[in-house]
Formats: C-alpha cells, structure tokens, sequence
C-alpha cells in the first residue's frame, strides 16, 4: 500500500475590488455615481453645463423611406417626456426626459433624405450591393451640403431591407459608418425592431445617450481613482487584414491614447507596411513588426498630446487582444522612451475558467453553500506573478445599493484574463482600469461592457475596415463609428 500522502490543489487567495465610480460634472467633485443611469438622472451629463452653449437644441435628420418618417419621428419625439422602465430588475430606471438628463431639448433638424421604398432603386450600379452602396453615399452627400442644420443623421433601414443589407461580402451598416466618418457625420441606425421594443424606458435611455454622445456631448467619465497617476493614458489595439493589390496587409486600429478620465476617444487607422507571406497565421495570431508598432504608437501619442498641450502622459497602458511578440515589445520600447512607466497587457476573453460563489451555512453540512448569485464582479484571481483571472461580468450589488444585480441575469459569467507582458505595477491596479474602462462605452445603458473600451472601440473599428477597404487611414473621433 502507498503510503503518499494526498495533497489538496488550492487556488491562490482572491482580491474583490470596489465597482469604479463614474463622474457627472466637470466642477463638482462630489458629483459621482457608480450606477451610470442614477448618475445621469440625479446630477446630469458630466459636460451639460457647457453643452448647451454651442448646441441649443440637439437637431436630429431624418434618411430612409418615406414609410418610416411618421415612426421615426415618434421614437424621436418619446425621447421628450418621461418614460417608465418595466424591467424588474434592481438596475432599472424610469427615463426622467431628455431636457432634465441634458439640459436641451432634441428637435428635427433639416436636410432629411427620402428614399424609394423599394431598396433596388436606392442608387444606380449593376448589382444591388453597388444601387445600395451609391443609396447611402448620395445621401451622405446631401446631408453634408446642409451640415450645419443638423446634429445627428438618425437612418432607418425597414426589416424588408434586411436580408440584403448583410452578406458575407458586403455589410451596409459598415459602410454606411466608413463614408459617414469620413464627411464627419454622426449616425444612428434604427431598424423596426428597434421601433416595435416595448419597454420604451429602456429605449428612450439608450438611444438618448447615444444620441448625445454621437452630437459630440460627454454623459460621464472615469472618477479620479488612488493610485492611478492623473497623466496616464490607455491604447486598446485590435487588428484588420484587407488586401490590396494582391497582396495582404494589417491595418491597426488603434482607440484613441484614452485619458485618465476615459475621455478623448479617438481611433487611428493605420496602415501597416508590411506585407503579409501567410494569411492563415496572421488571421490566427496577428501581430506588427517593429517599426509597424513604433510607428502606430508614435502617431497615437502624437494625438494624445495634441489634446493635453504638448504633453507626453507619465504613464501609458496598452491594450490588446493577442500576445505581445518581442518585436512588438521593441516597438513600444522604442516609442515611449519619454514615459517613465508603461504596461503592455494582454486582454483575453476565451478563458475556459468559471467560479462559483460559496457562503456560510452556520450549523449546516456541508458548512457552506452556492449563493443564489454568481462571482461578484470584480473579483480577481491571480494565476501566476504575471496573469490574473477577472470578473468583469458578475453580481454588482455596490452599484444598485446593496441588492444582488447580475446583468443578463442568465448563465454562468467566465472571467477575462490579464496577461502582463511588460511593466511592473501593481497587478490590481490594472484590473480596476480594466473594470472602470468596461463602464465607458456610451452607445448602451448597461451597467458595463464584457471587455473595456479600449477593446471593444478598437475591435468595433477594425470589422468595419475588413468589411470597407475603402475607408482611409486617418483619425476619428469614436463618435462618428458608435
């Protein structure tokens, strides 16, 4: 008989950190929430107080067929008046009206665009891809004629539509945000099931922040939070292959040098210059060379500075999807030699990890039980000195006052995981940006994100450039692809 003893796996001891708190004015500092909704309703937009200087009224145009002007007009007009929320859940909130959220009202702008009712007679071209395609750049055209008259474009694609707007070679949602972003035009694309959504508390939520967002407003921002200097900033990568001339290239998008406060949301287009020699591996593990990756940081940081007066950020976190290559880590290397601290980490959203909450059942067997709830987020698990386990997604009472509040309400959330590839702060730090960074995207009204923005935007950007070569590597404000 074995006399080995039988030694028990234990994970390393877990970290909870606080849900990050949200700021709702640009001169109070007491002005914060961490529920996004409760913030807006009791203290307004973090900008609110300059917005209706140079916006007086938010003017909105109307595209499409004429059979949707009368539909589209109500969902616009609802946004006017109260609405209440008839979602149960403790995050709910009754939509209080636009004027109290923003401090303007939300009006028909002119230069409105009717199309046919049929969508092959859109535009002209030989196949219908082509009739939609020149559909929506001429009325791109024609709205840009009367820029100043209007806001936000809101264009409405009917469900008849729909089955011809998405292919696996052509997607007109994309194309219509290349060509708007290109004549700086913010759209919001509404379909019927939009429309037809009952609970219109929650529809008049989502589409009024994203209505004030894409007119160039700021619903809120990041808190100061301890310990994360006030001159950081944060890049999010994400990758695109597109060919040209017969051969493959990268594009890298790059979300904006964020600052400390989640703000100045800007994305770079970059094309990179080295070709690619085998597709399939690029398409499976994308990365830059070294002088790709010096090249898109310098002009990301370029723009960063040019919104903070010339002045390098004191610390840089950057973002992406894949593993860091060691001729990446060269890049960045080379083109933040100015910053003293700088952090490359590794966000990965396909980890096979889950976790079930555990608590005490006093004289109970077994002594503890499954809550009713899962993880909560925020808990963080470190796997090794250089990676951790992070529940984004998980039960958020601090954010709804105390009660259990899990967004989605169904299945088991899995955590993302944190791979650090260069840097040397503390571990938890940088999991709280990730939380707090998850909490910044302005086109929803859910209490966060499964990954921070600095993925998501980027992401969002490089589909729309695989799906529309045609788009140029330029900046542009995130605004303009919500």
């Amino acid at each position: 008989m074995s006399s080995a003893k039988t030694v028990s796996p234990n994970l390393p001891a877990f970290m909870l950190l606080n849900e990050p708190l949200l700021a709702f004015s640009s001169s109070h500092a007491d002005a914060l929430h961490r529920h996004p909704l409760m913030g807006l309703a009791r203290h307004g937009a973090f900008d609110s107080a300059s917005f209706g200087h140079y916006v007086t009224q938010l003017r909105v145009a109307y595209v499409g067929p004429r059979s949707g002007v009368a539909l589209v007009r109500a969902m616009r007009d609802s946004l006017q008046s109260s609405q209440q929320n008839s979602d149960k859940s403790p995050y709910a909130q009754p939509y209080p009206g636009f004027k109290k959220l923003f401090g303007v009202d939300v009006s028909r702008g002119d230069g409105h665009v009717l199309w046919p009712e049929q969508l092959e007679e859109l535009g002209s071209g030989e196949t219908l891809q082509d009739r939609i395609r020149a559909g929506i750049f001429g009325a791109l055209q024609r709205l840009a004629s009367t820029r100043e008259q209007f806001d936000v474009a809101m264009v409405y694609f009917p469900d008849r539509w729909l089955p011809h707007l998405r292919t696996k070679e052509f997607d007109a949602h994309d194309e219509l945000k290349a060509l708007a972003a290109q004549l700086d035009i913010p759209t919001q694309v509404i379909n019927d099931k939009s429309i037809r959504f009952g609970n219109l508390g929650a529809r008049a939520w989502r589409l009024a922040i994203a209505l004030y967002a894409k007119a160039g407003g700021t619903p809120w921002k990041l808190a100061p939070t301890d310990g994360i200097p006030a001159d950081t900033a944060y890049i999010g990568l994400a990758y695109a292959i597109r060919r040209a001339e017969n051969a493959a290239h990268y594009v890298t998008c790059c979300s904006q040098v964020f600052d400390t406060e989640g703000g100045g949301m800007q994305f770079v287009a970059f094309q990179a210059n080295d070709v690619i020699e085998d597709l399939d591996e690029a398409r499976r593990n994308p990365f830059l060379s070294q002088a790709d990756m010096r090249a898109v940081l310098t002009r990301s940081l370029r723009l960063y500075m040019d919104g903070h007066p010339g002045r390098p950020p004191k610390r840089l976190v950057i973002h992406k999807t894949t593993a860091f290559t060691e001729s990446e880590l060269q890049g960045v290397r080379d083109a933040t030699q100015s910053i003293a601290e700088v952090e490359c980490l590794e966000v990965g959203s396909s980890s096979a990890w889950r976790g079930m909450w555990m608590v005490a059942a006093p004289g109970k067997q077994p002594p503890i039980k499954p809550h009713g709830y899962p993880v909560p987020r925020g808990t963080m698990v470190m796997t090794s000195g250089s990676s951790a386990l992070l529940w984004v997604a998980g039960n958020a009472p601090s954010a709804v006052g105390g009660r259990d509040y899990f967004q989605g309400g169904k299945s088991i959330p899995k955590p993302i995981v944190l791979r650090r590839h260069l840097g040397q702060g503390p571990f938890d730090l940088l999991a709280l940006e990730a939380m707090a960074l998850a909490k910044m995207d302005w086109n929803n009204d859910a209490l966060y994100d499964p990954l921070p923005v600095t993925i998501m935007y980027s992401q969002r950007l490089a589909r729309t450039i695989s799906n529309v070569p045609s788009l140029p590597s330029h900046s542009y404000p995130y605004r303009l692809f919500m």
